[in-house]
């Protein structure tokens, strides 16, 4: 159990290729950057965090909360790093991963590739039985066949067994039968159900989300329990809460138990950071720009709030398309995430051109300059090569670069190959990777039905500061914010996110025919499954609870969310509910559609604590005009030359301090590039808020 407001508390994000920390002590901030170990990650955390406790001067014992986010659970459905997994099924459905909706995501693509299942068709197991769209039993449980399908299990080193029957969202009984046979055949073998992990209509995303939980229990489970042990072993006598994709902290066991939940677990912390700096800035539209070592990410945030939706798609085949990636029914903060980070590979492909990512080079051997043994060049590569980096002061001089190793990397495997200069080529790196992260943001917002141009640009990771002001260029964007600590933003929004918990449920019930009793028995039950778990991490805390309903006219194949007020329902509700709905519809579709039956398809029910505290407090600015701690040359794509530049220290930047670009803004772990069409201003919170000049 932890208190509703621990006095110390330590953010823990594991990225593809650094590990970040936040420590706040009070009203005292600690961070601190390393490289990430991916083949024992605890052992990154456990270095990092002994590093910035003694910063702080504190011992492990005093720390009150861990809270913990990770790529892991994402990078090992994008690898294919998980478990051994079956999946058992109703008769004659063992194909419906396979099939999926039999749509082409790629019309006129005769070579279209598609994400093979996680679990191979001789995995895929039929059980026979079947239980219709209301809950009743067509065909009762054969026990035999279980028995059959488990014993041929039994011999071939299964870790994880998915159970998936049909409309086991109406009615679970048969799965739970099911996967209690298996626990008492095979013990110690993980058994997710998919009506606990995803009790909603549509087999075939319920089938591929239990799928993955399963594919990811074992590993999952292993990891935050070594890491539970190790902290133990070093002192730390703290609990431990995960970040969840839908931007809430959970328990240990929670996360054990629903795993793919933190799939999306650190891109949304980052997310819960900028929705901070948003609030705190009383800003109601920005777009966040999440760039570290291996990822970028995208996500528009309204009115302090991240845009969130309950189902996403898992490495996608093809880039920005949807449809070509394996499917997640679980609620998550919407963002799109292409593989453009620091450490993204650049080569030429078979047409002639720079292609950059996904493939990273990650930490280990990770870019070129770091002299881990990487030779594929690098975005980190081009930004040294360009000068835009110190190779002196990265990471605050705990890696040393190696510029001439970058060099040699993009002329060797890129510039000799097209002709170019080694300087022309790092600039092709740069401008490939900041025009796939423009065109990322542009489909989404297409796709959101958003406007880029007036948005506010929030930048952080240990990339986004220096390619933050050419992507704001190319998508029209003239405020750029790069907050304090923007280098580990995701350890810091860690800090600032609530203990909470989503409970989703499908449950049809048309509103002609509309059961007050029945959808308040529902609420009731869900409002008291996501309060235990919520009361695990925030025993004390005051809750709060959102109520939502997945809604659409009969017919229709996909449904809207619509907010529900909190209390229990009436007869005479049902006309509220139709208003809401169609005010709902209205918004999207400019009008509602008379004389149709509308209906509900699922209810959603989200209980949370309180968030913890600011991010900063405001001080008064005093204009000035600072002069640079140097100058070194920084590569200018305008004159196609090296320019003697600038460079600016931040810490000795005090709030209304003025910079004209181009310049640099440098501090231990990430840089900020000032480009020419850009002046930069110290505001009052200590951020860097660029400012694009009016032509």
């Amino acid at each position: 159990m932890v208190s509703s407001s621990p006095a110390i508390r330590l953010g823990v994000d594991i990225g593809g290729t650094f590990t970040d920390v936040a420590l706040e002590v009070r009203n005292r901030r600690f961070t601190a950057k390393g490289l990430t170990t991916p083949h024992a990650p605890e052992e990154g955390v456990l270095a990092i965090l002994s590093a910035v406790i003694a910063e702080a001067g504190i011992e492990p014992g005093a720390i009150n909360l861990i809270i913990h986010g990770t790529t892991l659970a994402t990078n090992a459905l994008i690898e294919r790093k998980g478990a051994k997994t079956a999946l058992l099924t109703t008769e004659g459905f063992r194909d419906v991963v396979e099939i999926r909706h039999e749509n082409r995501f790629e019309q006129y693509d005769v070579n279209i590739d598609l994400p093979p299942p996680l679990v191979p068709r001789r995995l895929r197991l039929p059980i026979r039985e079947r239980i219709d769209a209301q809950g009743g039993v067509l065909v009762p449980l054969d026990a035999d066949s279980v028995a059959r399908a488990i014993d041929r299990l039994a011999g071939q080193d299964i870790e994880a067994v998915a159970v998936g029957l049909l409309h086991s969202f109406t009615n679970p009984d048969h799965e739970r039968r099911v996967g209690a046979a298996v626990t008492r055949r095979l013990p110690g073998v993980a058994v997710t159900l998919s009506s606990d992990v995803s009790p909603e209509m549509r087999e075939y995303e319920r089938f591929s989300t239990a799928c993955a939980n399963a594919y990811l229990q074992p590993l999952m489970g292993s990891y935050i329990t070594r890491l539970e042990r190790e902290l133990a072993r070093a002192g730390f006598r703290c609990p431990m809460l995960l970040m969840t994709s839908g931007g809430g902290i959970t328990t240990t066991d929670t996360a054990i138990r629903f795993p793919v939940r933190l799939v999306e677990s650190g891109p949304a912390g980052g997310a819960i950071f900028a929705a901070c700096i948003a609030r705190q800035h009383g800003l109601d539209h920005v777009v966040s720009f999440d760039m570290g070592g291996t990822t970028a990410k995208i996500c528009f945030i309204d009115n302090a709030r991240p845009q969130t939706a309950r189902a996403f798609e898992v490495a996608r085949i093809y880039r920005f398309v949807k449809g070509s990636g394996l499917p997640l029914r679980i609620p998550v903060i919407e963002m799109v995430e292409i593989g453009a980070g620091g450490g993204s590979i650049a080569s030429v492909d078979a047409l002639g051109r720079i292609a950059v990512g996904p493939q990273s080079a990650g930490s280990e051997p990770g870019p070129a300059c770091y002299r881990r043994g990487g030779s594929e060049p690098t975005v980190t590569d081009a930004d040294v090569a360009l000068g835009r980096i110190d190779p002196t002061t990265f990471s605050g001089g705990k890696i040393a670069l190696d510029k001439a190793a970058a060099k040699k990397a993009i002329e060797v495997r890129l510039g000799g190959k097209l002709g170019l200069s080694g300087e022309h080529a790092a600039l092709g790196i740069s401008e490939v990777v900041d025009e796939n992260m423009a065109n990322a943001a542009r489909v989404h917002a297409i796709e959101s039905g958003k406007d880029l141009r007036p948005r506010t640009l929030i930048a952080f990771g240990g990339a986004a500061p220096l390619h933050a002001a050419r992507v704001a260029e190319k998508i029209g964007v003239r405020r750029i914010l790069i907050p304090t600590n923007a280098s580990v933003g995701s350890a810091v929004g860690l800090l600032r996110a609530p203990v909470a918990y989503e409970i989703v449920r499908g449950r049809l019930m048309q509103l002609s025919s509309f059961d007050p009793a029945a959808a308040n028995r529902l609420l009731a039950e869900m409002r008291a499954e996501a309060e235990a778990i919520v009361r695990q991490g925030a025993p004390d805390a005051e809750l709060t609870e959102q109520r939502s309903a997945f809604m659409r006219y009969r017919g229709q194949g996909h449904e809207i969310a619509v907010q529900l007020p909190v209390r229990d329902f009436k007869a005479a509700d049902r006309t509220i509910i139709t208003n809401l709905f169609e005010e709902a519809y209205r918004r999207l579709y400019s009008r509602p559609i008379p004389g149709v039956e509308i209906e509900i398809l699922s209810w959603v029910v989200a209980v949370g604590a309180p968030a913890e505290g600011e991010l900063a407090s405001a001080v008064q600015c005093k204009p000035d005009s600072p002069k640079p701690k140097s100058h070194r040359p920084v590569f200018d794509p305008a004159s196609g030359e090296f320019i003697d530049t600038p460079i600016y220290w931040r810490g000795d930047l005090a709030p209304g301090a003025l910079v004209s670009g181009p310049a640099v803004i440098a501090e231990d772990d990430t840089s900020t590039v000032v480009s020419p069409a850009f002046d930069a201003r110290i505001d009052k919170f200590g951020y860097i808020e660029l400012v694009r000049r009016e032509r």
